[in-house]
């Protein structure tokens, strides 16, 4: 699964709305409203779970992935080490990280590209992507809205 920077992963582009997904993906293994009222679909076999954000009339703004077929710029990123996955982030020019820590995880958010790299004992365990706000503090949606 190719994650394409700022966009999303694959064929799942930000601004989707839940039946544009399912066209794509089929139904969710799962589905369900988190504490913000926003929906989430999980599929198990891409190991994907996506939110749906209720305050922008339930667009797709989010994607936090584990698949090991993730990659970007051609390199795979789960399962590696962290200093490794960096080194080739840092090739792309994407070298600017905030790194967080909880318990034996750690956060590494690259904010100009709005993704997290986490990390569990140095190995790279999640991916997680956001739609990006843009300079009139708004969403950049992907998705060409349907007239």
């Amino acid at each position: 699964m190719k994650i394409n920077l700022k966009s999303g992963i694959d064929k799942l582009l930000f601004g989707m709305k839940q039946n544009d997904v399912t066209a794509v993906l089929g139904k969710p293994d799962k589905n369900y409203k988190d504490e913000d009222d926003n929906v989430i679909f999980v599929y198990n076999s891409l190991k994907a779970r996506l939110t749906f954000y209720e305050e922008e009339d339930l667009k797709l703004g989010y994607i936090v992935a584990s698949s090991n077929n993730l990659e970007v710029f051609g390199f795979k990123i789960i399962g590696r080490n962290i200093a490794d996955v960096k080194k080739d982030f840092a090739a792309k020019g994407i070298t600017k990280y905030n790194q967080e820590t909880f318990d034996t995880f750690e956060n590494y958010f690259n904010e100009d590209n709005w993704f997290i790299l986490q990390t569990e004992f140095d190995e790279v365990v999640k991916f997680e992507i956001g739609a990006i706000i843009n300079n009139k503090d708004e969403f950049d949606w992907k998705f060409p809205v349907k007239k």
